[in-house]
């Protein structure tokens, strides 16, 4: 005999199967901040450029991208190994057939949009600006590309970042008004296996025990180590810098206290460093400063801001081109006494960097006790003759074009 308690159980409906929590908690995720991207896009390119704004939004987005890259790794991952729940019942044939072509596109794109973005940035002519994912972790260009980096490839893959954006969004406007009709029909309704807190109605549950969450986002983590990493393992400053010979050296310098350093205005704020490698030539005679000359070779690579993103910005193409550039040089002739307050000499610098060669006025005090010399002075530079950074992107207006370079040089005498 069969109960009234049984009859009702057979009659109740069964509940649609719910995806993991861990499913949801990405596609909530990775959604939001593409709605997010595709938002601030607009309003970051339709500021002026120069904009005290754009480069914080600039770099904002570049980080939002690369984490989206990132978790759509983790996702895939683990849809692999936690299949979806399988498609609500009462869809038509073709109305499944599109709901998975859909699903296939979203993860393309989730991954063809950020690769674009970064391909842009990598690809960047006249502007290469680091990217510094949320203000902390240095992020590397795509490797070898050269044959890419000119004005129409950038253009190009600009037009086809924006054109999957626009994409992007067909596709959220097809899944969001199918999310709803299939609610409001007849059928049994999708919203409430991804909905959390079951606002749409309660669910079975996941059909199966959820696993591989530590492959999952264990593999999508050292990813990004690995990419994040590169610039550490690869980026390497290049063999030290070495000063032409002097005839007539007479001083060797001490690098442990002698430092050649640096400052300027960037975004409005105080930014310094210093050159951690070079080596110097000396021969100076007080009494004879006509056969006085110092050579000077800075290791361009070796620039220490304090900021990663600075630093590899500096070393970047825009700036020193540390790659194809890796030495300053620096010659220092035409020495003569000086009795203005505070200096003894004055000298005239020849400074090499790239392809660009000026000649600056160096101004010093020299105080020499017994076999010990202590040196310090400092120069005026103008980024715009060396051409570092400036390029025709109103954006290099952020960096000031006034450079001070001070030089402390303590010496042992060696010779005559």
């Amino acid at each position: 005999m069969t109960s009234l308690t049984d009859e009702a159980s057979d009659a109740a409906p069964a509940r649609s199967p719910r995806y993991t929590g861990v499913a949801i908690g990405l596609h909530w995720a990775i959604a939001l901040s593409i709605i997010g991207l595709i938002l601030g896009g607009w309003f970051m390119t339709d500021l002026p450029d120069g904009h005290p704004l754009q480069y914080g939004l600039y770099q904002l987005h570049k980080s939002i991208g690369i984490t989206i890259l990132i978790l759509t790794v983790a996702r895939i991952l683990w849809r692999v190994m936690n299949p979806p729940p399988p498609q609500a019942a009462g869809l038509a044939g073709w109305e499944a057939t599109a709901s998975h072509l859909a699903h296939i596109g979203f993860y393309a794109l989730m991954i063809a949009m950020p690769l674009t973005g970064w391909l842009y940035v990598s690809t960047a002519v006249q502007f290469d600006i680091p990217t510094i994912l949320y203000g902390i972790v240095p992020w590397p260009d795509l490797p070898f590309m050269g044959a890419l980096t000119n004005d129409a490839a950038h253009t190009a893959i600009e037009s086809v970042h924006s054109m999957l954006a626009w994409v992007m969004i067909g596709l959220l406007a097809l899944h969001v008004c199918g999310a709803i009709k299939h609610e409001m029909s007849d059928e049994e309704g999708v919203l409430k296996r991804m909905i959390p807190l079951m606002i749409f109605g309660k669910t079975a549950g996941p059909a199966t025990a959820a696993k591989g969450a530590a492959i999952s986002f264990g593999s999508a983590f050292v990813l990004f180590a690995a990419i994040a990493g590169l610039p550490l393992m690869f980026q390497g400053t290049g063999p030290s810098s070495t000063a032409e010979a002097v005839s007539g050296a007479n001083w060797r310098v001490d690098p442990e206290t002698s430092e050649i350093s640096f400052s300027g205005i960037y975004d409005g704020s105080d930014y310094g460093g210093s050159f951690t490698d070079w080596s110097a030539e000396i021969a100076f005679y007080p009494d004879n400063l006509e056969d006085s000359q110092v050579e000077v070779a800075i290791t361009a690579g070796t620039i220490d801001t304090g900021n990663s993103g600075y630093n590899q910005s500096a070393r970047g193409r825009d700036f020193f081109d540390v790659d194809n550039h890796p030495t300053i040089r620096v010659t220092v002739a035409d020495f003569a006494a000086s009795e203005s307050d505070g200096v003894n000499y004055t000298s005239t610098a020849t400074i090499q960097v790239k392809d660009a060669e000026i000649e600056v006025p160096l101004d010093f005090s020299l105080e020499i006790t017994g076999d010990a010399a202590v040196m310090t002075g400092a120069v005026d530079l103008l980024r715009e003759s060396l051409v570092l950074g400036m390029g025709d992107d109103p954006g290099f207006d952020w960096l000031a074009n006034e450079v001070l370079v001070e030089i402390t040089v303590n010496a042992t005498r060696t010779g005559g």
